[in-house]
């Protein structure tokens, strides 16, 4: 392994901007201590038509555990307000896991002994013609972090095919400055979503030992780099687990919460993964984060940003999703494969982590319909 470098300072090529947003937020959780708030707190909150960011704190808080019922009450009146019953699906697609970057709890770290593959132009396009096929109208295209492997053109060739296939088209790949987004959006790229992992830079350091996704600020600040390059909605998340979820989900949400903020027409969602296990290391775990505590950040994030759309994924149980998307998820992923290759059925490369709920797209639908709710596979109209 390589000699540590410093993982706040940007590395040539990278674009700087402003960290007007990167002080504030990390200043903000860093003085956050959740066990100073009160059941009083939490009953001001919950009596608020909208909340601010220390009412926030307040439903994250250990004190607003007792009232998760009344959370998920109000979480639901306000996704019922903005989206109706109307549940989005979408699948992701792994087009290649090569991965410059040792994040020690991945699965596609450049030290991990997988399979590694990156699909071609053809076998992209078979990819995308059996997920069409299935009735969804929204991709979300996954590649491993490396911009030598996957670098921006074959990302842009991906999106430029799934334009004859999709209405939206989604992105989580490797953070890139804000004219190779500028690029994308051009090849039909809408949405941009980024893990940050944690935002204790601390943390953030230990877990992230070699390659670009070292350099913390750079990530931190690649949604606003989206915006800036035309990118139309840009999600947020952390992977709850990896240190204090309370600190992160709250970060997290105050990010999201300054961009709108700063770039008003921006479309925002989040995203609420926890750690699962991976491939040679099956003892990887979420820690003390589980469905309740969950729930508890799922609702607040709704309170918080009542219009941005909340992605529950395959990480969870069945169950766990089918009853969220009745409270406060907005978006559900179906028929998914976290392998590269893995819709044509010939797995051409290894996954990044293990699934939890492996349903088709028909069983995902017929899900969300008997809960009384209308799956929507697109309502953006292109003239």
């Amino acid at each position: 392994m390589r000699e540590r470098t410093n993982h706040m300072e940007y590395t040539p090529g990278m674009e700087i901007i402003e960290h007007d947003i990167f002080n504030k937020v990390i200043s903000e959780m860093n003085s956050y201590d959740y066990n100073s708030y009160t059941e009083g707190d939490v009953k001001r909150a919950l009596n608020k038509d909208s909340i601010n960011l220390d009412d926030f704190k307040a439903l994250l808080s250990p004190a607003a555990f007792p009232f998760l019922e009344e959370m998920a009450r109000k979480a639901q009146i306000e996704t019922k307000k903005h989206f109706g019953n109307s549940i989005y699906m979408f699948t992701p697609l792994y087009i290649s896991n090569y991965c410059e970057n040792y994040c020690i709890y991945c699965g596609f770290n450049c030290y991990n002994k997988i399979h590694r593959a990156k699909l071609n132009a053809e076998e992209i396009e078979n990819e995308m013609k059996i997920i069409a096929d299935t009735g969804l109208e929204e991709i979300l295209i996954l590649t491993g972090e490396s911009p030598r492997m996957s670098d921006v053109k074959y990302i842009g060739e991906a999106c430029n095919i799934a334009r004859k296939y999709f209405k939206v088209i989604g992105l989580e790949v490797y953070p890139m400055n804000s004219e190779d987004y500028a690029y994308l959006h051009e090849c039909g790229a809408d949405f941009v979503t980024v893990f940050q992992e944690t935002y204790n830079s601390d943390k953030y350091e230990t877990l992230h030992l070699e390659g670009h996704k070292r350099i913390f600020p750079y990530r931190f600040n690649a949604q606003e780099r989206a915006i800036m390059g035309g990118i139309r909605g840009v999600g947020f998340a952390a992977l709850l687990g990896l240190e204090d979820f309370r600190k992160d989900a709250f970060a997290t949400g105050m990010h999201a919460y300054m961009l709108q903020r700063k770039y008003p027409h921006a479309e925002i969602a989040f995203s609420c993964p926890r750690l699962r296990p991976i491939i040679n290391n099956d003892k990887i775990n979420p820690k003390d984060v589980h469905e309740p505590q969950l729930l508890q950040i799922i609702t607040a994030y709704r309170l918080l940003i009542p219009s941005a759309n909340i992605t529950i994924s395959s990480r969870e149980c069945a169950r766990f999703r089918d009853n969220i998307i009745d409270i406060a998820a907005t978006k559900i992923s179906a028929g998914v494969d976290v392998g590269i290759g893995g819709h044509t059925g010939e797995n051409k490369g290894d996954e990044q982590f293990e699934i939890s709920d492996g349903r088709t797209v028909d069983e995902v639908y017929t899900a969300i319909v008997e809960k009384g709710l209308q799956p929507v596979m697109s309502d953006y109209l292109y003239v």
